[in-house]
């Protein structure tokens, strides 16, 4: 039985067993971290089955002794470990605060940040970290100006963040600590929103109700943790891996700079291309047997949908491993499917959208610094992200 998370040969590339097994054997047993077992799914239309099926229950994986990815189990409040109908009560409440309009709302927000973030990078002058300067800062900035979280503590919410999306980088014990300590600043912040109303997302989710329903005081607490564990880390890493697929890809980097009006395909292309983490999709339980392809899951155990070897589909997308950055015909699945698509979907395209279009405009000779060889994936996390992309002009 192979032993996953799978090691990729570069940064942002899917490991190439994910390839074999798509031809091979696409439902898989794999070996957790964790000591546990789960079902490996590869290909595109299995993926879209396991998110797609509600028989693959996410709130399955919080009861006890329920086979797991992470140190330690999902949290039940969160919407990410509900099935309908607690899931779909939640997801009616909440949708309206990532609407259309709020995330317009922030557009001048992301700019004005993208175009500090430039002005501080040719100020400190080159050689410079392109993850620690420019990635990480600016969806920090863009998540905790959305939930109305201070400036002065930007710093600790991305430390949380950083532990809770840990597979094996901290011991169990730290992860649960620091989730209980994430969950005690929010209740803080909601109290003091409760108090004093001001126009930001926490005030918003506050205030909401739907039919005289509203959200429970721990349904708001694990909604900020979604929000702020959703929308950090995974748009940061995706940033750098981003910037440094261009690197790679000169040729493409060329179009996208003498084209800007290919960036919205390019912000897809760049989704579907990254496999920004060791699979993708929310690790489910299966209710009842269950045939997936040629193999039976039984009742209670875990399937794992490979989003980054979906995306990579052959019967699916057309030369897959081809990175185009003008692909129009491009249905990745980064965000998800079914129930558990991504809320934030419209705003980590904007905000990687703006990121390029900021940096191609302010830094137009930008380029690695060091050889690809020498660049290594973040170890031990969820999130396969790069630990720092060194960078000149």
């Amino acid at each position: 039985m192979r032993r996953f998370p799978f090691v990729p040969r570069c940064p942002g590339e899917p490991a190439p067993e994910f390839e074999q097994l798509r031809r091979e054997e696409p439902v898989s047993k794999v070996t957790f971290p964790t000591g546990d077992t789960a079902w490996l799914v590869t290909t595109y239309e299995d993926n879209k089955t396991v998110m797609g099926d509600q028989r693959f229950s996410r709130a399955h994986t919080t009861r006890p002794g329920a086979p797991r990815l992470q140190p330690i189990p999902p949290d039940p409040n969160s919407m990410f470990s509900m099935d309908p109908p607690e899931h779909t009560r939640l997801r009616r409440l909440v949708s309206p605060a990532f609407n259309n309009r709020r995330t317009a709302a922030l557009r001048p927000v992301i700019e004005r940040e993208v175009d500090l973030l430039v002005a501080a990078l040719k100020e400190t002058g080159p050689p410079a970290d392109l993850v620690s300067l420019f990635a990480r800062r600016l969806p920090i900035t863009v998540i905790c100006e959305l939930l109305g979280v201070p400036a002065a503590d930007r710093d600790t919410i991305a430390g949380f963040v950083d532990v809770l999306l840990s597979l094996t980088q901290y011991p169990p014990e730290q992860v649960a600590a620091t989730r209980a300590e994430l969950k005690r600043y929010l209740a803080g912040l909601i109290a003091d929103r409760r108090a004093d109303p001001r126009d930001d997302l926490v005030s918003e989710l506050i205030a909401m109700r739907d039919s005289g329903d509203r959200l429970s005081e721990d349904e708001l607490v694990m909604l900020g943790a979604t929000v702020l564990t959703g929308g950090f880390l995974s748009t940061a890493s995706e940033i750098a891996l981003s910037f440094l697929c261009l690197f790679r890809h000169p040729a493409e980097l060329e179009r996208l700079r003498a084209d800007p009006g290919l960036l919205p395909t390019a912000v897809d292309e760049l989704l579907r291309y990254n496999a920004l983490t060791t699979g993708g999709g929310l690790l489910r339980i299966a209710t009842e047997d269950v045939k997936l392809g040629n193999v039976t899951i039984a009742a209670g155990e875990a399937v794992l949908p490979a989003i980054s070897s979906a995306n990579r589909d052959p019967s699916v997308f057309h030369d897959p491993d081809l990175f185009d950055v003008g692909r129009e015909d491009n249905p990745h699945l980064t965000f998800g499917h079914g129930m558990h698509y991504c809320l934030g979907a419209r705003l980590a395209r904007l905000e990687l959208e703006i990121a390029l279009a900021g940096m191609l405009r302010g830094l137009p000779e930008v380029r690695l610094a060091v050889p690809v060889e020498e660049l290594r994936p973040q170890g031990g996390h969820l999130i396969r992200g790069l630990p720092e992309l060194p960078v000149t002009w």
